[in-house]
């Protein structure tokens, strides 16, 4: 009797056991183990792509305009880009804004915009064409496109065509004013709003015995080619330094104009140490 007990005693104690396993072995199974995978990796809520993001990822980024003031206050090397037509530009932009309408935005490269790694800031009217250009230059390969909206809600200052397309650049170098043949280019206009507020001053230094440069203290656009100087040239250089030569140089630089003085007067006047530069936008009928 007591080993028939004993062995039913053991017999029970294994169907318990396999019970045991089986449960283990159902929680490990691959099924089991692709579900508690996927819970892991689904994101939340809060991991949702919005939008805005998709947007950055495409290459470019709305912002608030008070955003776009912050950067125009506080940073550099950036660029303003209005995409509105030229009449709408004249009649009043941002200071510093270089003109490029939205219809002229292709797929062919943009002469004006060359590092397509540069913070943009795109503006139009009311927010409808900046967004559409932001599209195109993201295309191209621009990858800091900022899009702030319109003009109709910019709140900072707006420049008429009295001050900056109307002007005349008047030079200045140590208290002397300078006759100067200005080009018709966006670099010159851009030069223009830099002026027209309070004037800009630069100091320059002498650099390779024929030319004195200096820092305009922001990068405006460019159109480089490479060019031979010639004694009496403006040239702006990287798009944030401005360049006089009294005597030559071949290298890329976008020609601002051409100081119209002889070659010995250019001498004396810019082969020293130092030279102060300063530019004022005026009315023409001034």
């Amino acid at each position: 009797m007591r080993s028939r007990k004993w062995v039913c005693l053991t017999g029970i104690v294994l169907m318990i056991m396999t019970a045991g396993c089986t449960e283990k072995a159902e929680v490990n199974t691959p099924a089991a183990i692709g579900s508690i995978t996927a819970q892991e990796n689904t994101p939340a809520a809060s991991d949702t792509v919005t939008p805005e993001e998709t947007k950055e990822e495409a290459g470019w980024k709305h912002i608030s305009q008070d955003e776009a003031k912050r950067i125009m206050a506080e940073e550099a090397g950036f660029i303003i880009l209005d995409v509105r037509s030229r009449q709408e530009y004249d009649e009043g932009h941002i200071p510093g804004a270089v003109c490029i309408p939205n219809e002229t935005i292709g797929e062919k490269e943009i002469p004006e915009l060359p590092d397509k790694d540069q913070t943009i800031l795109v503006y139009c009217r009311s927010g409808r064409r900046s967004k559409a250009a932001s599209e195109k230059l993201a295309a191209l390969g621009y990858t800091g496109v900022l899009e702030f909206g319109g003009i109709l809600d910019w709140t900072g200052e707006i420049v008429t065509e009295e001050g900056s397309s109307n002007g005349v650049l008047q030079l200045t170098l140590s208290g002397r004013e300078i006759p100067v043949v200005w080009e018709e280019n966006a670099s010159v206009e851009a030069l223009k709003a830099l002026a027209y507020e309070n004037g800009l001053s630069v100091s320059l230094s002498p650099y390779g015995g024929f030319e004195q440069v200096g820092p305009l203290g922001k990068e405006i656009v460019r159109e480089d080619t490479e060019i031979t100087s010639s004694p009496g040239d403006i040239m702006l250089y990287a798009g944030d330094q401005i360049v006089l030569f009294y005597g030559s140089n071949t290298w890329a630089y976008t020609k601002l104009g051409h100081i119209d003085l002889a070659e010995d007067e250019l001498e004396k006047l810019l082969g020293g140490e130092h030279v102060d530069l300063t530019l004022t936008t005026v009315k023409e009928s001034e």
